[in-house]
């Protein structure tokens, strides 16, 4: 039996290789290598047996089959007796040599056999492969190369036959004449000189240790013959490669006096085919092993061709490596091990080769070279020890070469002798000094193409400084090379970009000494033969390369350290306090990156650092040397201006520490002598260092600057100094430029107290000199001093008693500066510059005249209002100027406006802007009204009012800034809020109040930003309303006219936007404000009048219309009568008409309610067959009602409809849901849809006339203005108002709505419930399904229990169970089950009438597609985990017999909706699952698992559900683990190993439910779902695989065997993959 089932399991398998998908074959090899190693003598014996019989199967099929039987063998080879192995041996061999011409998979599986069972059966494998392997016969190639595999397998037990073989072998050599048979012949001739050489190595461990290697010295020489003298001629590349291969083991082999003998022919042969082939490597390697050979013997034949070795060799490393390329790595690496072993051997030789191809210009040799000196550095060390001077020496030409790549292996040669002692040589500094230089690179310089290497691992850059770090670090020997010799490149500026990984060294070799010495100096000055640079040069040149900390590399962070390691070497004082304050500045910069970092304040912490420094020092002398040096350095950051002006700043705070006067008078002429004017950067450093100098050497710094411009330098000709004589005009502006921001910075930065004195007579006195001057450099270095002085003297305590006799005549200075720049763009700051100077200038005594004034702030505005806005994000320099100019102008104009604090003086303000207020162009307007708001708040917040005084023109300016509110830029309405609610305050404190009083009426402006933030012009002009509202509930009455003709006014504005913003404010003032204007009301009209007559808008028509039609309220029937008469659809007149019936609310309460009876009046729709034979008829609108519809929407979307809505809200609610359901797929009459598509085309029609869209605008504009804005949006953000108006959608549609109203509208709910309870007796079915539908929905919101409504919901939704209407029916379940959600408490009073209803449900026979039982399902799910468990008890049996049907439904929605309501049944049951339940748990077991590969999602997340509640009720702990564990919702399962895992537990703990789940398995083995298909033979593979074989009986196996069979030939390649990996696992029931 057992024998007779594994051959069938076999026999099945075995069938299925021909499979043409390879993962399937692949499946069912490894089923078959399953099934051997289970049974692997009858598997082996059954496969053997199936390719005898089946001679006919194609190889590729017998390919297969062979390696798994390799598998087996190899894995089981012990287990194989010898009758087995001889039949595979038999087998293994007739295959290999069926067939004569070489088929290469198929031969070499079957060779892989054999040399698997050669593993253990070597003696039977060599009989029969001997017996293949006859003298005088060519056997089949694949024997020998059988042979070759074999002494690799098996060294020990082949060897001793080896003899024997080579013997036999000799004379086939003679007789291969194909290059296939010859190749193999070296294959075989390389691996038994292979193996012999391993045999010999440990004959230790040898069987028979007596083997000697000359043994096989006579046939190898044979065999070399052969192979040298005539196959290594061959023209097929193929064979001279495998000769060769053969040739470097056999050389070992070789008897010492042939090798010598030959070795004269062997490396001349063997180098030759370096010539001919481009893959060298098999010639590299056996080039080394015949050198090794030859080294091992003394010979001395290696002296004479050297040379010739040399040159080849070096040709080969010469070669471009490629590091995406293996092979040539390779022979990389073997070119390598040659030069060892010559090394070695003959190291003169090899360096007098070597060492002058370095001084050779080509780029290749001297890489290539440098390579192999690396290499002998590191692998003959004791034989190069004596060389190192001459290597030394010999480096001095590959120095200086420019070329990449040499550098780079330059530097890795230095590595080299680094660690090797020949940096100590003399000649070393060299070394050390050209990484530096390496180091110092400039990474943009050293980028390369896209076709080099990799520009960042490999650079010359990179591997220098990881060099340099490494050797400081990691080799001990190199600490006194490398200190202090380092120190000397800190200063040099060719080495600035080597400063990162110098002080990185630095630090850690100073370190290491501090460990030593911890209080001996670290720098011996004594021994340096004065090359290392002063401590005043290592702090100046470390202090100012830390101002720009990011740079290469992080270079702040390594000087600040390099600073504090050396501090003792720098002065004595200052290690206590640089232990504190450097790591300060490390931690600052930690904070921060390159973009965030702020370069003002990192340089005044530096330049704090350094005062700090000096104060602790508190030695002029050394102040005055590092000032020196300071002054020394300069010159070299020349190329670095950031680093130059942060210099300058050091050498000012220096000066500053100095007692020394005439140290400071030197220095500063020598900078002035000095300086490069040309550069602005320059001039700025300059002007800071006599700044800061100025703080304490005031007279001096003035005197130094006195004495210069009194040289002949401003008047270009030969002066005392001769200095200057040869500069151009151009030259000496720089000159002057640099001198007065000289003059600005002094007076800045010196003591206020000194100041005051100084600033007209010293300063300012200078600064006159040079205004007349068309330089614009000049011009902003003359309007920053004027800046800088006005703000000294402004800033002193003595500002106010300051007479400034020189105020008008600079201010005018700075107006011609101003008017002087373009109108319409803005390139310079000097601008902003002179509008700051005369911002502070004019808080300055004595105060400006008014025309002076005025013409200040014309020619202001005029110089930056027209400027045209750069595009944003082009130029954010541009950008930041203009910002800063804008700025400058409003602290301009509010200083101006700080002088006249009045109403008036508001209005001369205003009435400049009011120009550029009303601009056509935006950008001027914004800026305007920009300026407005900052100047009203500036009022607002300096008002000081000593009496009650009228505020007399705020109508005027609230009539001004009001429209603006509706501007086309957003900005500017942003402002003209600003302003409005400005002058509000204003006016409030007129009237008394204080400042800190807040108006809730003033404060709700702001609140109406937002709306103004959207550019909808209907959102706008509602903002714009409510605006007009807060400003007629704030302005006096007697300013009401004077605002209303300003708006007047404004309907003219050339902004529409503005001009409807006016209309719209007008009618709110009129509505709010208008009993008050009885006596100009004649006023208004004319105007009003005079208006419609110079404009034809139609907004104003229709404001004008609104206006007048208040009058005409009385007649409303008729109005309403006469406007229903009009044909359809609306035009706008009629609509504005329409809405402007809603003004007065009571005549809008009696419109709405005609609008209701007219639209209820008539039938909704009537039928009609638009063609005879039509299967339905069509429904088509009647006239009436939709007409009322039509102008229900008019009529309450205006805003004053409100209050009526809300009246109505019941009637208005329930009637238009109903007109919207009965009108779900109406048409329009025909004569009515030709309008509508004209009338689309053309735009007249606003609306949409379609009949239902009608009645969903309708509905959406009665809930807005019933407030229930929440309850539109959240429709519209869920698209429920387009679900509405569809037939599939509509249910869903009016549940959304339900729910929106309960969320937001629930205290008009009982009302509308009322109103709808009433409709359920509707004739028109949708109409019932509606109303149902929306009750339904309300039972799930808690707001029916707020309202206690549930008892009257439940009792109407009961009442409709029977209704004849199926999904009436349905969604009363619906609404059953939604007290689960909103009244959970609920659920066990009503339990038995809610099961009762849904179990009903499930039996509904009226439903052809059973949609109230799935209802029915879904309800149960939701309560069955709230109703009383002893109402549940009764029915749990049937409701899981009924639903089981549904777990295999085509539809996914019954599917999923099935299996959730069972695994909620399983979740009731825990603790008390029945015997009679519980076998429907285990029943539904085997379906859950495998639905887990539903297609559908839901399915699956329902079966994952289902099964963690069946976990508990298995009482299987380990098994409800396991579904815990696996099948959490949300994470990702891993199919196979959970049911694996489940499968294991199973059958564990129920191996009777074996037969059970194998035979529902099955059923599933026919499903229409692949996945599944899949999923069954998986879950049957599983089971057989954990349960215990003595349960096989469970099983039919004949039955499930066919079934797998069957499966084997489905079209889809996984299911045929699970079904042979099962297969493979029934060999357990064997």
């Amino acid at each position: 039996m057992t024998e007779s089932y594994v051959k069938k399991l076999s026999t099945i398998l075995l069938d299925a290789v021909t499979d043409k998908d390879p993962l399937v074959q692949e499946q069912v090899c490894s089923a078959l290598c399953a099934l051997g190693d289970s049974q692997p003598e009858e598997a082996l014996r059954a496969w053997e047996e199936y390719l005898r019989q089946h001679g006919k199967l194609a190889h590729p099929y017998r390919t297969m089959i062979l390696r798994a039987m390799e598998v087996v063998v190899s894995n089981h080879i012990s287990e194989l007796d010898k009758d087995m192995a001889r039949a595979i041996i038999l087998l293994a061999s007739s295959e290999m040599t069926k067939a004569k011409e070489l088929v290469y998979d198929w031969q070499q599986a079957a060779s892989n056999v054999l040399v698997a069972v050669g593993k253990r059966f070597i003696g039977r494998v060599m009989e029969e492969m001997l017996s293949k392997f006859q003298p005088g016969i060519l056997p089949h190639c694949f024997v020998v190369q059988t042979l070759a595999n074999l002494s690799v397998s098996n060294v020990f037990g082949m060897v001793p036959f080896l003899t024997s073989i080579l013997n036999t072998m000799l004379p086939m050599l003679g007789m291969a004449k194909h290059d296939t048979m010859r190749v193999v012949f070296c294959c075989a001739l390389q691996h038994f000189s292979e193996s012999t050489l391993e045999y010999l190595a440990n004959l230790d461990q040898a069987p028979d240790p007596t083997v000697r290697k000359d043994a096989f010295a006579t046939d190898i020489f044979s065999a070399y013959h052969i192979l040298f003298h005539n196959w290594l001629q061959s023209r097929e590349a193929k064979l001279r490669l495998a000769v060769v291969e053969a040739l470097g083991p056999m050389s070992h082999l070789l008897p010492s006096e042939k090798l010598e003998e030959q070795l004269p022919k062997l490396l001349p042969g063997v180098l030759a085919l370096y010539r001919k082939h481009a893959e060298t490597f098999h010639v590299s390697k056996s080039l080394g092993q015949i050198l090794e050979a030859a080294v091992s013997v003394g010979s001395r034949t290696l002296e004479v061709q050297l040379d010739s070795l040399l040159a080849a060799l070096h040709a080969q490393v010469c070669v471009p490596v490629e590091s995406s390329s293996p092979v040539v790595m390779n022979n990389q690496k073997e070119v390598l091990r040659c030069f060892t072993v010559l090394a070695c051997c003959l190291p003169d030789r090899l360096l007098s080769f070597l060492l002058p191809k370095l001084d050779a210009s080509n780029e290749r040799t001297r890489v290539g070279t440098l390579q192999v000196l690396r290499h002998i550095i590191n692998s003959a060390a004791a034989q190069m020890e004596v060389k190192k001077p001459f290597i030394l020496s010999s480096l001095r030409l590959p120095l200086l070469d420019t070329n990449s790549k040499v550098k780079r292996a330059v530097v890795q040669v230095i590595s080299a002798m680094a660690h090797h002692g020949y940096l100590e040589q003399p000649g070393g500094e060299a070394m050390i000094e050209y990484i530096v230089q390496q180091c110092a690179l400039s990474p943009e310089t050293e980028r390369p193409g896209p076709d080099s290497e990799d520009p960042t691992a490999n650079s010359v850059r990179a591997i220098s400084i990881s060099t340099l770090y490494l050797v400081s670090t990691t080799v001990d020997r190199m600490s006194d090379v490398l200190w202090p010799y380092l120190l000397e490149f800190l200063t040099p500026l060719r080495f600035t970009g080597a400063l990162t990984p110098l002080c990185k060294s630095l630090v850690h070799l100073a370190q290491k000494r501090q460990e030593v010495g911890a209080d001996a100096l670290l720098i011996q000055y004594d021994d340096s033969k004065g090359t290392l640079p002063s401590p005043y040069a290592i702090t100046t040149r470390l202090l100012a390369v830390s101002s720009n900390p990011y740079l290469g590399d992080g270079r702040g962070v390594a000087s600040l350290r390099l600073l504090s390691v050396l501090h003792r070497d720098i002065h004595p004082l200052l290690g206590q306090r640089w232990a504190t304050t450097i790591p300060l500045l490390l931690d600052y910069l930690d904070e921060y990156t390159e973009e965030s970092l702020s370069q003002k304040e990192w340089e005044e912490k530096l330049l704090m650092f350094l005062r700090d420094t000096l104060t602790v020092v508190s030695d002029n002398t050394w102040t005055c040397q590092l000032s020196l040096e300071m002054c020394k350095q300069l010159p070299c950051y020349s190329e670095t201006p950031r680093e130059k002006n942060f210099l300058y700043k050091c050498i000012g705070t220096t000066l500053g520490a100095t007692l020394r006067k005439e140290v400071v008078r030197e220095h500063l002429q020598e900078l002035l002598e000095t300086a490069r004017y040309q550069e602005e950067a320059e001039r700025e450093g300059l002007a800071h260092c006599f700044g800061i100098c100025a703080i304490s050497h005031l007279d001096d710094t003035l005197a130094q600057l006195e004495d210069f411009v009194k040289s002949d330098v401003f008047r270009k000709s030969v002066g005392i100094f001769n200095i200057f004589k040869d500069r151009s005009e151009n030259e000496v502006d720089k000159v002057k430029s640099a001198l007065i921001l000289c003059y600005g910075h002094v007076a800045a930065q010196a003591p206020r107290e000194l100041v005051l004195a100084k600033v007209e007579s010293d300063i300012l006195r200078n600064v006159f000199q040079c205004f007349h001057t068309k330089d614009p450099a000049l011009k902003l270095c003359l309007v920053q001093t004027v800046c800088m002085a006005s703000q000294a003297i402004c800033s002193s305590a003595q500002a106010r008693s300051f007479h400034f006799s020189q105020k008008a005549e600079l201010v005018a200075q700075m107006m011609e500066f101003i008017r002087a720049e373009p109108p319409d763009s803005l390139r310079t700051p000097i601008r902003k510059k002179a509008m700051l100077a005369c911002t502070y200038l004019v808080s300055l005594e004595p105060a400006l005249e008014e025309q002076t004034q005025a013409d200040v702030i014309h020619g202001c505005l005029h110089s930056i209002m027209a400027v045209v806005p750069v595009p944003e994000g082009e130029d954010g320099h541009q950008e930041s100027l203009y910002l800063d100019t804008m700025h400058a102008l409003e602290d301009l104009l509010t200083s101006l406006l700080r002088r006249n604090m009045t109403p008036q003086g508001l209005q001369i303000m205003v009435e400049h802007l009011s120009p550029w207020i009303k601009s056509p162009r935006g950008h001027e307007r914004t800026r305007a009204l920009g300026l407005s708001a900052c100047l009203l708040r500036f009022f607002l917040e300096h008002l000081h009012i000593s009496a009650l005084v009228p505020f007399h023109n705020l109508g005027l300016l609230v009539g001004l800034f009001s429209p603006r509110c509706a501007d086309l830029w957003s900005a500017t309405r942003q402002e003209a809020v600003s302003c409005v609610y400005s002058l509000l305050y204003l006016q409030l404190g007129y009237e008394g109040f204080s400042r800190d009083y807040r108006d809730d009426v003033a404060e709700r402006l702001l609140t109406l930003k937002d709306g103004l933030m959207h550019p909808d012009p209907a959102i706008l002009l509602h903002t714009c309303h409510s605006i007009a509202q807060i400003i007629g509930k704030r302005l006096p009455p007697d300013q009401l006219i004077s605002l209303l003709l300003t708006m007047f006014e404004g309907l003219g504005d050339p902004d529409k936007n503005c001009s409807r913003a006016a209309t719209v404010m007008i009618n709110s003032l009129l509505k709010e404000r208008g009993n008050m204007l009885l006596e100009k009301v004649p006023e208004i009209v004319s105007v009003l009048r005079s208006k419609l007559q110079e404009t034809r808008e139609e907004y104003i028509l229709q404001a004008a219309q609104h206006s007048v039609y208040l009058l005409a309220s009385q007649h409303r029937t008729a109005v309403v009568s006469s406007l229903l008469g009009s044909p359809l659809p609306f035009d706008s007149h009629t609509c504005t008409l329409w809405r402007a019936l809603a003004v007065e609310p009571s005549l809008t309460t009696q419109v709405l309610g005609l609008l209701l009876e007219k639209m209820s009046r008539d039938v909704p729709f009537k039928e009609s067959r638009a063609f005879l034979l039509s299967c339905s008829p069509d429904r088509v609108a009647t006239l009436l009602p939709l007409a009322a519809t039509c102008a229900l929407r008019e009529v309450t979307s205006a805003p004053a409809s409100g209050s009526a809505v809300l009246e109505l809200y019941p009637q208005l609610f329930v009637a238009l849901l109903l007109r919207i359901s009965c009108t779900v797929g109406v048409q329009l009459p025909r004569n009515l849809q030709a309008k509508e598509k004209r009338s689309a085309g053309s735009a007249l029609a606003p609306r949409n006339l379609e009949p239902c869209s009608s009645a969903v605008d309708a509905l959406q504009t009665m809930l807005l203005r019933g407030g229930n804005e929440d309850v539109v949006q959240r429709m519209e953000r869920e698209g429920a108002w387009e679900l509405l108006r569809t037939s599939a959608g509509h249910e869903e549609g009016v549940a959304r709505l339900a729910s929106a109203m309960a969320k937001f509208a629930g205290p008009r709910l009982p009302l509308v419930m009322k109103e709808l309870v009433n409709s359920q007796s509707s004739v028109y079915e949708i109409q019932r399904v509606t109303s149902t539908a929306f009750l339904a929905e309300l039972l799930n919101s808690n707001v029916v229990n707020d309202l206690m409504l549930l008892e009257s919901l439940l009792d109407n939704l009961a009442a409709r169970q029977k209704d004849t209407c199926a999904s009436v029916r349905r969604l009363v379940l619906r609404g059953l089950a939604n007290i689960a959600s909103s009244s959970p408490d609920k659920v066990r009073a009503h339990g038995p009438q809610l099961l009762t209803a849904m179990i009903g449900g499930l039996d509904d026979g009226d439903d052809r597609h059973s949609l109230v039982a799935l209802e029915a399902m879904v309800g149960l799910a939701r309560l069955l985990d709230l109703v009383e468990p002893r109402d549940l008890r009764p029915v749990l049996l049937h409701v899981a017999i009924r639903i089981r049907p549904f777990f295999d439904s085509e539809k996914m929605e019954f599917r999923s909706a099935s299996i959730r309501l069972f695994g909620y049944l399983n979740k009731a049951c825990h603790g008390d699952c029945e015997d009679v339940f519980l076998e429907q748990v285990v029943g539904g077991l085997a379906p859950l698992l495998l639905h887990l590969r539903d297609p559908q999602a839901p399915v699956a997340g329902a079966c994952r559900f289902a099964l963690r509640m069946c976990g508990p009720n298995l009482e299987c702990e380990e098994l409800a683990a396991a579904f815990q564990k696996h099948l959490q919702e949300g994470w990702s399962l891993h199919f196979g190993e959970f049911l694996n895992t489940t499968c294991k537990h199973l059958m564990h703990h129920f191996p009777d439910l074996l037969g059970r789940l194998v035979s529902t398995s099955l059923f599933y083995f026919k499903s229409s779902w692949e996945d599944i298909r899949a999923a069954a033979p998986m879950l049957t593979g599983f089971l057989v695989l954990h349960v215990e074989p003595e349960h096989r009986l469970q099983v039919d196996l004949e039955q499930l065997t066919a079934a797998l069979q069957l499966l084997l030939k489905d079209p889809a390649p996984a299911v045929r993959m699970k079904a042979a990996e099962t297969l493979g696992r029934l060999v357990k029931f064997a």
